[in-house]
């Protein structure tokens, strides 16, 4: 956590993954934010991975450090009052970030009428505001189809939201874009981010919509091979599997030599009339070549004599492990500043991450836990939006307001 965006408040107004996750990587850098769910929780709040009670780890990880309202969405006069948090006046207020539909109660137009410099900032599925989710995104452009090995044509899905995480991180950023903006010119702007154009933007921005139209063709699996440079996974001799990469012409020389393999790889340059140390691209074009007289070598040497060397020449290399192997590795977790071992509502405590990016010169604060649902709702609708202590008491009792019990 840092105070970065110190007395800047967002709304939140979103589920899953994209929304949620710009809000708390504005949460981590200071912002003041608020999410409104629905009375009981909105249709992430109890989304696995789960604690032996049932609390959506998921729900605590998205939404730490945030603050939570609970409001009856059902209810006219509940989206009402949603509206009323949302373009509540003040310089640093007036920044809205949903994943909720395009028309409706939250619409931006109808939000304007109250606000006329409002920020909206709406994660959507596809530009037609149909729906979709990562997943179905990622299928539909062909990533599952490059994924996978070499001799099998069933598509592979991969765990990873991708698209979700990147229109997240695109999202704080186009807010903090328009913010300054309307602080510029006084003009509050709409940014609807799509996961289709997220995608298939990124397709573009790494040159495979050009492949594809330019070659008129897919492009083949290549198993766990990198496309287009020298790296693959290596089992050593102990078993065990380390992921190999080779960047530079240095990187190769110092490869190479350190398997004892000059002598093999140039008679191979010779046959070929290629130069492996300076051309990338024939490292990955004659990948079957090369990988089977590098993983002979691997499978000579233990996996911790391996590394060690891989270390000593300060090539890039990888330890395939699990997911626990990994919370395990002090390096990642416990001897870690970017974690702190917190209370979450679920009643466990774990290690918990903060800001990921490290800002010189200013202090690391610990990550705040999560908030219990509704555990802010009377301070944020009596200090933030103005309704007084009685009002908002006849509105719990209304079941329109809730507050955490």
């Amino acid at each position: 956590m840092y105070g970065l965006l110190n007395g800047l408040t967002v709304v939140e107004g979103a589920s899953f993954v994209a929304a949620p996750s710009a809000g708390l990587y504005m949460s981590q850098m200071g912002a003041n934010v608020i999410r409104f769910d629905n009375i009981g929780g909105g249709p992430d709040f109890g989304r696995w991975p789960v604690a032996e009670n049932g609390a959506s780890l998921y729900w605590e990880g998205l939404n730490k450090g945030k603050k939570s309202v609970a409001i009856n969405l059902r209810e006219t006069e509940g989206r009402e009052l949603a509206a009323q948090l949302i373009t509540a006046p003040g310089e640093d207020r007036g920044l809205f970030l949903t994943n909720y539909p395009v028309s409706g109660f939250l619409s931006h137009e109808r939000l304007q009428e109250l606000r006329s410099d409002l920020v909206t900032v709406r994660v959507m599925g596809r530009r037609d505001d149909k729906p979709a989710l990562d997943y179905t995104i990622n299928c539909a452009v062909g990533y599952p189809q490059m994924t996978g090995a070499v001799d099998s044509e069933a598509p592979v899905n991969h765990v990873l939201p991708a698209w979700d995480l990147l229109c997240g991180a695109y999202a704080s950023f186009s807010m903090l874009t328009a913010e300054r903006h309307r602080r510029m010119t006084g003009q509050g702007h709409e940014i609807k981010i799509p996961l289709s154009d997220m995608a298939v933007a990124t397709l573009s921005n790494l040159g495979q919509v050009a492949e594809v139209m330019m070659t008129g063709k897919d492009r083949d699996r290549t198993g766990n091979a990198i496309y287009g440079m020298f790296g693959r996974d290596f089992e050593t001799r102990d078993g065990k599997r380390v992921m190999i990469t080779v960047i530079t012409a240095p990187h190769w020389k110092k490869l190479i030599g350190l398997l004892d393999l000059e002598d093999v790889t140039q008679a191979l340059e010779s046959e070929l009339g290629v130069d492996f140390a300076n051309d990338e691209g024939a490292r990955f074009t004659y990948r079957d070549k090369l990988f089977p007289l590098v993983e002979a070598k691997t499978r000579e040497i233990d996996f911790g004599n391996l590394v060690e060397k891989l270390e000593e020449l300060s090539l890039v290399w990888g330890p395939y492990k699990t997911v626990k192997e990994a919370v395990d590795d002090p390096f990642m977790i416990n001897d870690n500043p970017l974690f702190s071992s917190i209370l979450q509502p679920s009643g466990q405590t774990y290690p918990v991450a903060g800001a990921p990016g490290t800002v010189k010169g200013e202090a690391r604060q610990s990550p705040r836990p999560a908030p219990f649902l509704g555990a802010d709702t009377e301070n944020v609708f009596v200090n933030h939006v103005g309704m007084s202590p009685k009002e908002f008491g006849q509105l719990v009792d209304r079941n329109i307001l809730a507050v955490a019990k």
